[in-house]
């Protein structure tokens, strides 16, 4: 270690002990990440939030936010002129007043926020003011509940969308059940009155309407008309089949029908649930009913237009049962939601979450997540970070076949589309969501820690959609992340230095910044004193970026302002700087999967370059030599150069001694655990499968608790290389199952 780094500032960041006078605690400071300066005020920013969810009939869109229906407004009353821009600058006070008062916790319809804006505005700029706003009002083009960034936020957001892709579905049913119950009682009808019971004079008076009813004589016509008349038109069998059909849809539960007599919305299935465990209970005792009425809505078609043939059909019905139901039948039918409040994640109710969803069941689930921290179970003193939450949609995408949207709850709005798209998917669909109940231990709003939850890439908004395409490109987008392509977003921090002059420096949002949002992880951050400031400290991004063997020489540090915007330098432990490389690990892999630094792509460029090369050097000499591999006639990546590559499915699987720490990579299910404890030691080949890429790079007890933390039980650690490593006979212990 160079002599110039300080001790104090070193045994902070390798043991997290806070000693020495130029470094302080940094409780009580009401500390923030510098970036977060230009957002102390909120509430007089324009913004996503809040939201209406538009409730008119008639409007396109099931949600929009505050700030663009003020705009609309404006567009349509303020005119040119002074006038115009006088009204324009009363109307943002007013957006700014309702922004306020969500803020503080004031719920209700925008029309009603609007006229107590104006109200407000009114008693301070005069009554004149106040009319011409709530005149305002009227221009309004949706009106609906207002919701903040709240904790709830999310459940009501996908909950009013949910409803509105119903009541599509909803329509779309009404009008084909009812078009089939009148034909079939159309049917029935006119079989009746060409019956003799049809042709009895009571049946043909009041076939005739009132008015003209003293003009016959019915019995005599009667005797006329009944003549030869059959007791009954219809056979049988097609008449108890169309009666029997009749009665199954105008008996359904799972759609309201105004035009049926006996609807009742009362007697309707209910599909909103919050629990996996009472939506597939529910879903499994309406499958007889379902399958019942889909089978009267096929016979009721074909009797319909009149092509039902006994000898060919009724074996047909006879057999039909839930293994008949297709995907394209369950479409047609509401879809269960499920919203699993935050504090019930891991309740047993939610247990076979994945399950249900992998089964095809037609569910709309949203899962919210409050916390990215936690402790992990392997191991002491490392952080999670929301394992079981963060990770959630990256294996919902593994099972395939359904849409998932992942994004903090500030990012939603923007995500309207998306969420419209996956709850109008005809499978399954799973939206994991971050959102905070109320203001962060450090007094951020929820919009800003969820906010900066985006921004860090503790929480990355992307989306899969399986029926987009056959493709990941086509399938898989990282939704509206900042600066995508990048490790980490960067913005200019601009702060005045000791000479009073302006700086501007840019400055990445990391993990670490995220974790300084929240003041329950303080003791992983200490404030140095400015006569401390040493060349051994490195913005945190620029540490992260350094090899793991340079990094001992450098102690990462963050920008942070207090509640006096005095800039201050921050040092972080290592603790939480390992989090940090964890999930810019994370980020990456997403970054793959979106295209971006595609290492397949890179590696097949970088061969058809030195290919290239060597064919400009000496074209004899490239005519002699085996052409390489070019991406239109390469099935797979081929390894680069003097790089360790696993073996190949295709061969036979070499012995291995009990000793030998080794991997069965055919069998791995690219969970990235193995990575997640020591990516150096581990690996991912050309087919996303782990191996042991250098077993020197770590300590027998990582080879161990990767063997432990394995899925599939696929990592065998052998007998431990340095004899002198510490616990090595609990090491040998806990190995012996897996070696």
């Amino acid at each position: 270690m160079e002599s110039k780094t300080p001790p104090d500032q070193l045994i902070f960041h390798v043991a997290g002990r806070c000693q020495g006078d130029s470094l302080t605690p940094i409780d009580g400071l009401g500390l923030r990440p510098a970036m977060l300066a230009p957002y102390r005020e909120l509430a007089a920013l324009r913004h996503d939030f809040p939201i209406v969810l538009a409730a008119r009939e008639g409007v396109p869109e099931f949600v929009r936010s505050l700030s663009s229906l003020v705009d609309a407004v404006l567009q349509d009353v303020a005119p040119r002129g002074i006038e115009g821009e006088r009204l324009r600058r009363h109307a943002l006070q007013l957006e700014e007043e309702i922004r306020r008062a969500v803020d503080l916790g004031v719920t209700g319809t925008l029309g009603e926020l609007w006229e107590q804006a104006a109200a407000t505005l009114g008693a301070r700029e005069g009554e004149t003011l106040e009319q011409v706003l709530r005149q305002a009002s009227g221009a309004l083009p949706a009106d609906g509940e207002l919701l903040g960034c709240s904790g709830d936020m999310p459940a009501r957001l996908v909950t009013h969308a949910w409803r509105a892709a119903q009541r599509v579905k909803a329509r779309r049913f009404q009008a084909e059940l009812s078009r089939l119950v009148l034909r079939l009682s159309d049917i029935l009808r006119a079989a009746f009155s060409h019956s003799q019971a049809g042709m009895q004079p009571q049946s043909l008076k009041e076939s005739i309407g009132g008015p003209h009813q003293d003009a016959f004589d019915f019995d005599a016509l009667s005797r006329i008309v009944a003549k030869g008349a059959p007791s009954d038109e219809l056979p049988a069998s097609r008449r108890e089949r169309l009666v029997r059909t009749l009665g199954v849809l105008e008996s359904q539960r799972f759609f309201v029908v105004a035009a049926l007599a006996d609807a009742d919305e009362g007697d309707a299935f209910d599909f909103a649930f919050d629990n996996c465990a009472a939506a597939a209970r529910a879903f499994r005792e309406r499958m007889p009913q379902l399958t019942e009425l889909v089978r009267a809505l096929s016979i009721a078609e074909l009797e319909a237009d009149g092509r039902y043939i006994e000898a060919e059909h009724d074996n047909v019905f006879e057999s039909f049962g839930e293994m008949s139901l297709t995907a394209d039948d369950l479409a047609r039918f509401p879809d269960y939601l499920v919203c699993i409040p935050p504090d019930r994640n891991d309740a047993s109710e939610n247990a076979g979450l994945l399950e249900m969803l992998s089964s095809g069941l037609p569910a709309k689930v949203l899962v919210q997540t409050s916390d990215l921290f936690e402790e992990t179970s392997i191991g002491t003193g490392r952080f999670a970070f929301g394992v079981r939450s963060a990770r959630l949609a990256t294996a919902a995408m593994a099972l395939g076949g359904m849409f998932v949207l992942q994004s903090p709850s500030s990012n939603l709005y923007a995500l309207r589309t998306q969420i419209g798209r996956g709850l109008a998917s005809p499978g399954p669909a799973l939206f994991s969501v971050f959102s905070v109940p109320g203001p962060a231990a450090g007094g951020l709003l929820p919009y800003l820690v969820a906010a900066a939850a985006l921004q860090s890439r503790a929480f990355p908004a992307f989306s899969y959609e399986a029926s987009a395409g056959g493709n990941w490109a086509a399938r898989f987008s990282l939704e509206n992340n900042p600066r995508r392509d990048d490790d980490w977003p960067v913005e200019n921090v601009e702060y005045v230095d000791t000479a009073l002059q302006r700086v501007t420096e840019p400055w990445a949002f990391t993990f670490a910044d995220f974790a300084l949002c929240d003041a329950r992880h303080s003791a992983h951050f200490a404030c140095v004193a400015r006569a401390a400031w040493s060349e051994a400290m490195l913005p945190a991004a620029d540490w992260l970026a350094l090899d793991e063997s340079e990094t001992a020489r450098r102690i990462p540090y963050l920008l942070a302002i207090d509640g006096e915007d005095a800039l201050h330098r921050v040092i972080v432990d290592l603790r939480l700087m390992q989090a940090a490389r964890r999930c810019l690990l994370l980020w990456r892999r997403l970054q793959e999967h979106g295209g971006v630094h595609d290492s397949h792509a890179e590696r097949l460029l970088a061969l058809e370059k030195a290919a290239w090369t060597a064919a400009q050097v000496s074209l004899p000499a490239t005519s002699a030599t085996a052409p390489a591999a070019s991406p239109a006639s390469t099935s797979g990546a081929p390894a680069a150069n003097g790089a360790a590559v696993a073996p190949a499915d295709e061969a036979a699987p070499p012995a291995h001694s009990p000793d030998e720490a080794w991997i069965e990579t055919a069998r791995c299910p690219s969970c990235n655990e193995c990575q997640l404890i020591n990516d150096r030691m581990f690996a991912y080949d050309e087919r996303k499968q782990a191996y042991l890429k250098d077993v020197s790079a770590g300590t027998y007890r990582q080879l161990v608790e990767a063997a432990e933390s394995c899925q599939v039980a696929i990592i065998h650690p052998g007998k431990p290389r340095d004899a002198n490593e510490a616990g090595l006979a609990e090491l040998l212990e806990r190995a012996a199952p897996f070696r």
